[in-house]
């Protein structure tokens, strides 16, 4: 489980990028939170990360103080990026053998790593390609094999569908869905309404920081996520703008 509590964070020039937000993403949840840019979600990720200090709050990767205790919490979370960051003359098979070891897995064997590579849908003639001359959907399943061989109990993701082809996506989607009826919960932030809506269990809309209108699918069933969207931001602009004279 994740839990988030009164996270805040403000950077040295005062600008408040996070402000005292609190949510929870239970075992065998998707939670998507939207956002425009700018309105605070990477920095919220790197917090949950440890790659950044809160100034205040807390956060807790399955009851673990990831400020407190940094390294045993990132063995309970796996992380997937917008651009996953890879060894461009390392091959898939390669790459992974890598991340698993560092991730202190040292008794998987190539046979394992197939299995894995197979199940996020990579080909295979990917498999001992070298991965500087993969497409962003082939990076895209390689982070998700990595993330899915550490078998950690909680899934980070942060604009994890951005530039993948519609089948791509759908992949993408279906070993999520996989993962979450494993009981894992995943964390994912994204622009991809359309997408986040077959799969998200809640929802969150995110603006300067603060995180407002969380709807569960139940709530969302009938609704245009997009309009849902689109009307949280026009309030939030109308209730801060300044009273004419």
């Amino acid at each position: 489980m994740l839990e988030i509590v009164n996270l805040t964070k403000r950077y040295e020039d005062g600008y408040l990028a996070v402000d005292h937000m609190s949510f929870k993403v239970v075992s065998g949840e998707i939670f998507c939170l939207f956002g425009a840019n700018g309105a605070g979600k990477t920095t919220t990720i790197n917090l949950m990360l440890n790659f950044i200090s809160p100034t205040e709050g807390t956060v807790l990767i399955d009851g673990i103080d990831v400020t407190r205790e940094p390294l045993r919490s990132k063995k309970h979370i796996s992380f997937v990026s917008e651009n996953v960051m890879l060894y461009g003359n390392f091959t898939a098979f390669q790459n992974l053998d890598y991340f698993t070891k560092l991730a202190g897995k040292r008794t998987l064997t190539k046979a394992d790593y197939a299995k894995v590579l197979k199940t996020v849908g990579l080909q295979e003639e990917a498999f001992d390609m070298k991965t500087k001359n993969y497409s962003k959907g082939m990076r895209q399943k390689l982070g998700l094999a990595i993330a899915f061989i550490k078998d950690a109990s909680n899934i980070l993701l942060d604009e994890p569908t951005a530039g993948l082809d519609p089948k791509s996506g759908q992949e993408f989607l279906e070993l999520l869905l996989r993962m979450r009826d494993e009981g894992k919960s995943i964390f994912m932030s994204t622009h991809d309404i359309f997408r986040a809506k077959l799969i998200a269990d809640r929802v969150g809309f995110m603006k300067k920081g603060r995180l407002g209108m969380l709807k569960t699918r139940q709530e969302l069933e009938g609704e245009d996520l997009s309009d849902l969207y689109i009307q949280y931001m026009e309030e939030r602009v109308e209730a801060e703008a300044p009273a004419s004279a």
